[in-house]
Formats: structure tokens, sequence, C-alpha cells
């Protein structure tokens, strides 16, 4: 998992932009399925059939893309540039991105030092539009066309012993946890056809998700994505532990028997786990998935991930393999509801 995982964060794909990882992700799922594809949108699909005739599909997605950056102009050899997703404007000064050219050019986003801010301005965080981005400019034509890409510079490395740290885990560790799974169910007799969904810019609208099951129409959909971590100073009822393995979501936008299920499951199967009430939208593809056509039973399963949507996020290495093994058992064993959803 820790090879995969560095291979795939070590590729850029911000939302919309998703081409560079969506090929590296097709050639990964290939040897565990029967058949690959990649949508119109972009996302990539990958299938396992049963061989039963009328078997019901089941869905695990899992996005592709990441939060970026998106050049809007230049000023004096600097860069004006806006967000793509969930960017908090207070982590970007001294950023190191890289921008997505040919080949592939370093930058900074600037940051003004503190001798020279007043107290007041040393405790408000930089709005986006009065930040840029440095690239070494010396006098010469800027290069940097608008609509240039921009990621956060850097990839994945371990974080002690048992946790990994870096950028994209949002959702590339939830994406090994699938591949993961596929591996532990590779000699197993399945009773439903499996969809693998890698999909796409998820970030900003969900469009990948909601194109591809309407296109499956499957009888059940888990979204797997990220849950926040607990820290110190995070609050105790809205994050979970780092190695208390899976956050099973229960709520009025998941389907009550497949959240039973999994908690079902994770006991029989002596896995940690954690339950994540969301009372409204669960912030994941299980949002658009489960109005898909006339309406897809659909759970979410979590993974606990500290400083989401920054280059240093952190996962577990327990909590990946329990994800996995959590998503092969419901995918061996859904349960009899599967007959009547």
């Amino acid at each position: 998992m820790q090879k995969t995982l560095e291979r795939l964060c070590a590729v850029n794909g911000p939302s919309g932009f998703e081409k560079s990882v969506a090929e590296l992700a097709r050639q990964l799922l290939a040897p565990l399925v029967d058949e690959t594809y990649t949508t119109r949108l972009g996302s990539v699909v990958g299938v396992r059939r049963c061989g039963i005739e009328n078997a019901p599909g089941l869905v695990l997605d899992a996005h592709l893309d990441e939060i970026g950056l998106l050049v809007t102009g230049q000023e004096e050899g600097f860069l004006r540039f806006r967000t793509i997703g969930g960017v908090d404007p207070r982590m970007l000064c001294d950023r190191e991105v890289t921008l997505l050219t040919d080949p592939p050019a370093y930058g900074i986003v600037t940051c003004m030092p503190p001798h020279l801010q007043s107290r007041e301005d040393m405790e408000k965080s930089t709005p986006v539009r009065e930040l840029f981005i440095d690239i070494g400019y010396k006098g010469e034509a800027v290069h940097v066309p608008v609509g240039t890409l921009g990621t956060f510079r850097g990839g994945c490395i371990p974080l002690g012993d048992e946790q990994f740290c870096g950028k994209a885990l949002d959702d590339r560790a939830c994406m090994v946890t699938i591949l993961r799974a596929l591996e532990l169910l590779a000699d197993k007799r399945l009773n439903v056809n499996l969809y693998v969904l890698f999909s796409t810019r998820e970030e900003v609208s969900a469009a990948g998700a909601a194109a591809a099951v309407w296109q499956f129409a499957p009888q059940m959909c888990v979204a797997v994505d990220v849950t926040h971590g607990d820290t110190p100073d995070g609050p105790k009822d809205k994050t979970f532990k780092l190695g208390g393995g899976p956050a099973i979501g229960i709520g009025p936008n998941m389907t009550r028997w497949m959240s039973r299920r999994l908690c079902e499951l994770a006991d029989r199967e002596h896995i940690d786990y954690q339950r994540e009430v969301m009372e409204s939208h669960s912030g994941t593809n299980a949002w658009p998935m489960q109005i898909s056509r006339e309406g897809v039973a659909t759970a979410v399963v979590s993974l606990p991930l500290k400083y989401m949507h920054t280059p240093i996020e952190v996962v577990s290495k327990a909590d990946m393999e329990a994800v996995a093994r959590l998503l092969a058992a419901f995918v061996s064993d859904p349960g009899e509801e599967v007959s009547v959803c």
C-alpha cells in the first residue's frame, strides 16, 4: 500500500484535470478486475462480473482529484491565481507549488515578512486575491499563460512508524484501500457485479461520480472518502481517532440497512470502527449518487485523516488496512436486504 500511495500522490490531478492520475489509476486497477475503461468525464471504471444473471450492482467509489490553483494573470512578473476546491487561505502563504507547464515550473506563494507587518495584520489571514506566486522572475517575458494549473509541491512520506504524510491523500489513500480490498477479494466468489469507480471533480461538483453511477444503474454504492482525524485542537464530536478504524456514516442520507450491515460486519470480522453521525450533507460523492435515476442505496465509509486540504495530510496505515478489510467483507456478503434494494 505504501508504494502504491507514493506513486499516486506523486502525480498531479487537480479537479477537472485528472488525466495523469487517471492513467496511473487505470494501470493499477486493470490486473484486479475483468475490464477497465474511462468515462466521458474522465473517471476510471473497473468492472468485476460475478457471472450470475440479473445480479445486483455494487459501486465502490473514491475520487481521483485534489485541490489546486489556477493562474488568472500576472503583475510585474508575479502570478495572480485563484483556488480549485476548498483551499484555506490561511495555509497558502510560503507554500511551494508546482505549475503544470511543459516542463513543470517551481513557484512559491508570496508571504510578507513579520518585520513589515503591523501587529493587527499578523493576526489575520491574507485573502487569496492579495497573494501572488513568485516564479523567480528575472525581467524577461513570463511564459505562464492564464489558465495554467498549479498543485502543492510534494508527495507522500512515512510519518513515524504507523502513519503517512503528504499531499492529495484526500482521496488517493482511499483509492489505495479499494485496490487493497480487490486484492483481498481475488479468490472469492461474488454474488454482485462490482464496479470500482475512481471519479473526477469531487472537490468542485461531484460530476464524475454522478454521471458514472447514472450509467451503471447499480443497486448499491459505497462512497469511500476521508473524514477529520483527531488533533488536540479539534472538536471532539467532529473528529475521529487515527488508528481507531474506519468511520461508518450514520444519518438520513445514508441507507439505514447498509450502515447497520457495515457495523455488523466490522463486529464479525473484529475490525475496530467508529460511528460518524452525518445529520445532513456528507460532503462526499454519496450525496449525488443516492439520487441517480430512481435512487440508489448508499453508504459512506471514511478514513480518518488529519490536516485535510493541506499538503501535509496524515493517515494511518492500520486504518487503511481496516477500511480495505471492511469493504472486502461487504462486497463478499452485503446481506439479505440486497435482494429488495
